[in-house]
């Protein structure tokens, strides 16, 4: 951005210094006579009536730059993901494996509910299947042996397939005891504590994925072009520090009060320094093209009411160009629409009319130039 703003001082300190040689003392009025001018001048300029009748205007030609249109809308950090823990069992919390802010990875053990008779139920119905199988192992040898029937060997293994649904049913029931992260995340509030008695589905702990960290802001749906999935932004953070990150999903249906649609951008936070819930600032960035920076007051109307620049051709005719204002969040306009190499006119545009002759006046480059190296000095 700073080459931005270094482009904008050189145009408004070229104006300036042009105003400074007096140069500018007549812009918007009739030229001084030909004896004040100097030689060169007096061979080019035009005599007699008409000289008289042209008005003196200041220009300059502007270098352009490669500029992306910025949109900076208010927004907020928001975890990637957020859950609220459940118990899956009730009864008594029996170990509670983590404190307040302790990062989880998926799959850890947040609490455990006591078993209260639960391990004696798995043990019951793994003993019922040890003997279910022994059975079936016997009555299947003698099935095969021929001295039982088919029907009695099938009798068995129904009785056996039961024993084993009964063991998988108090192993689940032992399952439910533990209270599992189901990400990687940070306990960001626990709502228990150990000895208190839980119901099932009772909230257990608020576990919040930051890694990603999500910026959500609101776009108006003029600036929605801006924006694209996929496409760098960055975020502007109450400290003052700016992250960059990606696009990740833009809304397509406008909220119905304001009309402005959700973007959402990613930003990497491997050591969770920023934060849910801190208010930040999303610049949303198109796509570059070719601009040109100008102060504010460069800019005109034409008799149609259209917002464009005036420039001088190589007639010195004025000539007037329709323009697009790719960004205006600097401190000067970035344009589009203007020619590369017009010569601008910076003094004295609304004193002349379209097609009209001038007499235009270059500001001096090297006084341009120190003047930029000054600024730019100051600025870093």
């Amino acid at each position: 951005m700073k080459a931005n703003r270094y482009l904008a001082i050189l145009v408004l300190l070229g104006s300036a210094a042009w105003i400074a040689t007096g140069e500018f003392a007549s812009v918007g009025s009739a030229a001084d006579s030909t004896s004040e001018a100097p030689a060169a001048e007096t061979a080019s300029a035009p005599s007699g009536d008409e000289a008289k009748s042209l008005q003196t205007v200041g220009v300059a030609v502007i270098p352009q730059i490669m500029h992306a249109r910025s949109i900076k809308i208010s927004g907020v950090t928001q975890a990637d993901k957020q859950t609220t823990v459940t118990a899956r069992a009730g009864g008594i919390i029996g170990e509670l494996l983590v404190e307040q802010g302790d990062r989880v990875n998926e799959g850890d053990v947040i609490a455990k509910i006591a078993p209260e008779g639960r391990d004696a139920a798995l043990r019951s119905a793994q003993q019922a299947l040890e003997q279910a199988q022994a059975q079936a192992d016997a009555t299947n040898a003698l099935v095969k042996k021929g001295t039982l029937p088919k029907l009695q060997g099938d009798s068995v293994m129904s009785a056996l397939r039961a024993a084993e649904s009964q063991v998988e049913a108090a192993q689940a029931e032992i399952d439910k005891l533990d209270v599992i992260a189901p990400y990687d995340g940070v306990i960001d509030e626990l709502s228990i504590e150990k000895g208190a008695s839980v119901g099932a589905n009772a909230p257990v702990a608020l576990l919040i994925a930051l890694d990603p960290i999500i910026g959500v802001g609101e776009v108006n749906e003029s600036d929605l072009g801006v924006a694209k999935v996929g496409e760098d932004a960055d975020l502007r953070l109450v400290s003052g520090e700016t992250v960059t990150g990606t696009i990740r999903y833009i809304s397509r249906s406008a909220q119905a009060a304001t009309r402005t649609y959700t973007v959402e951008v990613e930003v990497p936070n491997p050591d969770l320094a920023i934060p849910a819930g801190m208010t930040t600032e999303v610049i949303l960035r198109g796509e570059p093209v070719l601009s040109t920076p100008v102060p504010r007051s460069v800019v005109a109307l034409n008799d149609n009411g259209e917002l464009g620049v005036r420039t001088v051709n190589d007639n010195d005719e004025v000539e007037f160009h329709p323009i697009d204002i790719v960004d205006d969040s600097t401190g000067a306009l970035i344009l589009g629409g203007i020619p590369k190499g017009a010569r601008v006119i910076v003094a004295g545009q609304n004193f002349v009319g379209d097609g009209v002759k001038v007499h235009p006046v270059e500001a001096d480059s090297e006084t341009i130039r120190k003047l930029v190296e000054e600024a730019a000095a100051g600025a870093i």
